[in-house]
C-alpha cells in the first residue's frame, strides 16, 4: 500500500530530451539528438505509473512503476502505433537529488536515465531504426 504522506515526485509533465551515447567529443551537439518531446506521468495504482510520451507526429502510452531509494528510480515502457507500425521503447531513470546549497529558483526538478529501442521501426529517412540502440535522457519538470 502506498503511504499517503509520501508524494510521488515523478507525477506530472516533463520536457524530455535524449542523446546518442557517442564517445567522440568532436561530434556536433546537434548530431547527438535521439529524441525529444513531452512526457506526462500519471499514477495508475500503488507504485504503478501510466501516461504518455510524444512529440509532433508520434505518441507512446506508458506503463511502469517507481521505487524508493537514494535516489528514487522509475522504469517504464512506451508503446504505440506511429505511421502504421508498432513502436516500443524501454526507459529507466533516477531522480536527481536536490543540492544542499540550491534554491527552488535555481534547481529544476529532473530525472536522468537510459532508453533503448526495443523493436525496429522505419526511420524518417526511409531506412530502418534498429532495435537495441541505447541513448541517455534527461527530463525536466514543466511549470
Amino acid at each position: 500500500m502506498t503511504n499517503p504522506f509520501i508524494a510521488n515526485p515523478f507525477i506530472g509533465s516533463w520536457t524530455y530530451r535524449s542523446l546518442l551515447n557517442d564517445p567522440d567529443v568532436d561530434t556536433a551537439f546537434n548530431d547527438l539528438e535521439f529524441g525529444r518531446g513531452t512526457l506526462v506521468i500519471t499514477e495508475t495504482g500503488p507504485a504503478e505509473l501510466g501516461g504518455t510520451i510524444g512529440g509532433p507526429g508520434w505518441s507512446l502510452d506508458l506503463h511502469g512503476g517507481f521505487g524508493f531509494g537514494s535516489p528514487m528510480q522509475i522504469r517504464f515502457q512506451g508503446k504505440g502505433v506511429v505511421g502504421g507500425e508498432q513502436w516500443i521503447y524501454d526507459y529507466i531513470g533516477w531522480l536527481v537529488p536536490v543540492w544542499p546549497n540550491s534554491t527552488t529558483e535555481l534547481q529544476t526538478a529532473a530525472f536522468v536515465g537510459s532508453v533503448t529501442r526495443t523493436i525496429p521501426h522505419s526511420s524518417g529517412g526511409g531506412g530502418t531504426s534498429p532495435a537495441g540502440v541505447v541513448a541517455s535522457f534527461y527530463a525536466t519538470r514543466q511549470g
